[in-house]
């Protein structure tokens, strides 16, 4: 069975970060085939692994609105098209939503790009869902079960509770969460205890548990500003050891 693993937080905290460190352990744990949908509108996740794009989901809703090929339906397009988005690579592919058709809304392409989701999630053993700072991209990729929800934040007050209304407004948009996890990233070490405590309580008032405090990293910063990726960064970097024990933790 296909799991689905969705990023969430404000902006800043980085979701796209974590996504890409979580793709790289999958793939040194063999956890293959796996689709990336980077589904923020500022879409920066091929960035990070070093990718070009040249096809998202908002180029291909403004062809939909223009006249279609002959002897094609629209649902035929919308599935030939996807397909063409999907940005393939050795043990993953990458889909990229890109711009919306307004604020926050890709109108009638939704009801295509759900329709082609439920085909192609029959091919990953994962699917990782790098959302923006709300989380309504899944229910239009109709993804209405979360095995995983990956819940950032950033070393601050703020953010901590933004993870927890974030955790809590899951039941009313339908979502289905079977597990999910507060993960502090860029935090100081050691943590000061006013840091701990606000973590300490979100975990105890939400149904998060804490899936690790992520230490700033020299390795992320240098990775990022030389353009290289993320896929290629040294297993033994301090980072690395600290998420790939985290995630142990976590998809154990």
């Amino acid at each position: 069975m296909t799991k689905v693993i969705a990023m969430a937080g404000k902006g800043g905290t980085g979701k796209t970060t974590t996504s890409a460190l979580l793709t790289r352990y999958l793939l040194d744990k063999k956890q293959t085939p796996l689709l990336l949908v980077d589904a923020d509108a500022n879409a920066n996740l091929n960035e990070l692994l070093g990718l070009d794009v040249n096809l998202t989901l908002g180029q291909i809703r403004k062809e939909l609105k223009s006249e279609l090929p002959p002897n094609i339906t629209r649902d035929q397009f919308m599935e030939m098209k996807i397909h063409q988005a999907l940005i393939e690579e050795s043990g993953f592919d990458l889909l990229v939503m890109g711009q919306p058709d307004g604020p926050g809304c890709y109108c009638a392409a939704n009801q295509y790009l759900a329709m082609t989701m439920d085909k192609l999630a029959e091919n990953y053993k994962y699917i990782i869902v790098d959302n923006e700072a709300g989380m309504e991209h899944l229910s239009r990729m109709n993804l209405r079960t979360v095995d995983y929800l990956l819940v950032t934040s950033d070393p601050s007050a703020r953010g901590i509770l933004t993870a927890k209304r974030i955790s809590d407004i899951t039941g009313p948009l339908g979502l289905e969460v079977k597990n999910q996890y507060l993960l502090v990233n860029r935090a100081p070490q050691p943590v000061p205890p006013a840091l701990q405590e606000k973590i300490d309580e979100a975990v105890t008032d939400s149904g998060m548990e804490l899936g690790g405090i992520i230490p700033s990293s020299d390795a992320l910063i240098n990775q990022e500003l030389s353009g290289e990726s993320y896929l290629n960064l040294d297993v033994s970097a301090d980072v690395i050891v600290t998420v790939n024990e985290m995630f142990d933790r976590i998809f154990s």
